[in-house]
C-alpha cells in the first residue's frame, strides 16, 4: 500500500503478550484505506508478529523513549492522517472511519485535528470511566481552557492529526521522558482547531505493568520542565495553570511522593490562591463525607 489516507501507529517495547491485541484491534478498522506501523523501540526481542499486508513492523536500533518512537513512527507513516495506539490499549473498530468522517464535515478552522471518547477498562473487563473530549478552535490552549464538567482533557491518545503539520511543529519533544501527550498539545492547539467527538473509540487498559507517566523520578522530572517551557502560556491561564498543578499534587500523593505533593500546592496556592483554596476545601469535604458513610455503614455491615 503506497499512500494509505491514514497510518495507524503502534510504539512498543518490550511487551510481546500485549501488542498482539493491540495490533488486531487496529487491523480491524471498518475502512479500507489505512496501514498499520508498528514502531519497536529496541526491545530486548524482535517483535514477531504474523505477516498481513497492512502491516509493517520498523525495529529502532536501540531503546530512545516514547517521544523518539512516536517521532520515528509519524516519519516512516505513509498516510496523509496518523493516530497512535499505546501497545497495551486497543481500537474499536469504527476509530478511523469515525475520525475521518468528523474530519471531512467540520466547519472548525483549519487546519483540524480530531479526538476521540475514550474508555478505561480494569482487569476484569469493566469500564470505569468514559473521557469525552471537548472541541477547541486554533488559537486556544489545549487543557488551559475551561470547559464544561462533562467533559476531559484525558483523551489524548485518539488523537487523529495531519502527518505533514504534526512533524512541521516539531513532532514529540525528545528530551520529555513523561508528560509527552501534554507538553505537544501545547503547541498544536494554537496552530490546529481540535475537534472532539462524543463517540468512544479506544480502550485504555489498566493493568499492573510499568508505565512511564507513573514513574515517580520521571514524572516530577518532566512536570517541572513543562512548565519552564511553556511558562508564558501557563502564566496566561492563571487559574487553569493553578488546577494543572494541584492535581498534580494529588497524583504525586497518591504515588507516595509526598514531598512532591506538599510542594506542589505551594506552588499552586501562590499562582492563584483563592482558587486552590477552593479546591482544597472541596477535596476535605468529600473525603469527610466518605469517611463518615464509611462509619455509618459498617455497623450495618456487622449486624
Amino acid at each position: 500500500m503506497s499512500s494509505p489516507l491514514i497510518s495507524i501507529i503502534i510504539p512498543t517495547y518490550n511487551r510481546p503478550q500485549l501488542l498482539p491485541r493491540a495490533v488486531r484491534s487496529a487491523l480491524a478498522q471498518t475502512v479500507e484505506d489505512f496501514e498499520v506501523v508498528v514502531i519497536d523501540d529496541g526491545s530486548p526481542e524482535s517483535v514477531n508478529l504474523p505477516e498481513h499486508p497492512r502491516l509493517r513492523v520498523v525495529r529502532l536500533s536501540e531503546n530512545r523513549g516514547t517521544a523518539a518512537a512516536r517521532n520515528a513512527g509519524a516519519k516512516a507513516a505513509r498516510g496523509r492522517y496518523i493516530t497512535y495506539l499505546d501497545d497495551d490499549d486497543q481500537l474499536l473498530p469504527q476509530m478511523a472511519e469515525v475520525s475521518l468522517t468528523a474530519l471531512a464535515n467540520t466547519t472548525l478552522p483549519q487546519p483540524v485535528a480530531v479526538l476521540s471518547g475514550l474508555e478505561v477498562v480494569d482487569l476484569d473487563g469493566n469500564v470505569t470511566q468514559r473521557r469525552i473530549p471537548p472541541t477547541l478552535p486554533r488559537g486556544k490552549h489545549f487543557f488551559l481552557e475551561e470547559i464544561e464538567p462533562e467533559q476531559s482533557f484525558l483523551s489524548k491518545q485518539t488523537l487523529m492529526v495531519e502527518r505533514e503539520l504534526l512533524l512541521g511543529i516539531g513532532g514529540y519533544d525528545e528530551s520529555f521522558s513523561s508528560r509527552v501527550h501534554t507538553e505537544i498539545f501545547l503547541r498544536l492547539n494554537p496552530v490546529c482547531s481540535i475537534l472532539g467527538l462524543p463517540t468512544v473509540t479506544y480502550q485504555m487498559f489498566v493493568h499492573g505493568g510499568s508505565r512511564i507517566s507513573r514513574d515517580p523520578s520521571l514524572r516530577q522530572v518532566s512536570f517541572n520542565q513543562l512548565i519552564h517551557k511553556h511558562g508564558a502560556i501557563f502564566q496566561a491561564h492563571p487559574k487553569m495553570f493553578a488546577d494543572f498543578v494541584y492535581k498534580h499534587a494529588l497524583k504525586s500523593y497518591e504515588l507516595n511522593q509526598k514531598r512532591a505533593a506538599f510542594l506542589s500546592v505551594l506552588l499552586a496556592l501562590r499562582i492563584h490562591p483563592t482558587y486552590t483554596l477552593s479546591q482544597i476545601t472541596e477535596s476535605f469535604w468529600h473525603r469527610l463525607s466518605e469517611s463518615t458513610g464509611r462509619m455509618l455503614t459498617e455497623p450495618l455491615k456487622s449486624n
